[in-house]
């Protein structure tokens, strides 16, 4: 039996690559604005699986996938101007979001390598739940958000395709 060849991939990628972004138009026309402060980024894909399972199976059970579930969970560090104290207009949209009902409700959202490396990239309309971290005096504002997909996750183009690659450990490459 031959031994594999090693694989050519050595470095490990660094979960810092992901950029989230949010839609801020009011207009019907995307306007991409970048989420500022994210200190832990995990994506979901979750299948629905039903039981197939006939006589023909000879005992053994099957499974079919009949329906998928996304969601994007975010911490972020809460973002104040240093001089007059707002907050960051794209962690405000989805603040408001979070409060409101029907159609004001949803974000569209984006999240994709932003090194452009890889074609990883994927877009999709969210409901936001907004839950502040708390803590006590000696700790920072932080907001744990999760985006739950309302529809398809679609892959597209990823928008910072073309830019030059930095290296896998935080440099320029």
């Amino acid at each position: 039996m031959a031994t594999p060849t090693p694989p050519a991939e050595t470095v490990t990628a660094l979960a810092r690559r992901y950029r989230l972004d949010v839609d801020t138009s009011t207009t019907g026309s995307p306007s991409w604005s970048l989420l500022p402060g994210i200190t832990e980024l995990a994506t979901k894909i979750e299948p629905t699986q039903q039981d197939v399972t006939t006589y023909d199976s000879e005992g053994w059970v099957e499974q079919a996938v009949t329906m998928l579930a996304w969601s994007v969970e975010v911490t972020i560090a809460h973002r104040a101007h240093p001089t007059t104290g707002a907050f960051n207009a794209t962690q405000e949209h989805l603040r408001r979001a979070s409060w409101a009902f029907g159609r004001d409700s949803y974000v569209n959202v984006r999240f994709y390598d932003r090194n452009g490396v890889v074609d990883d990239a994927y877009a999709g309309s969210a409901l936001v739940t907004w839950e502040p971290g708390g803590g006590g005096p000696d700790e920072v504002d932080t907001i744990k958000i999760t985006l739950t997909g309302s529809g398809p996750l679609r892959p597209i183009t990823n928008p910072a395709a073309g830019t030059p690659p930095k290296s896998l450990t935080g440099g320029e490459g």
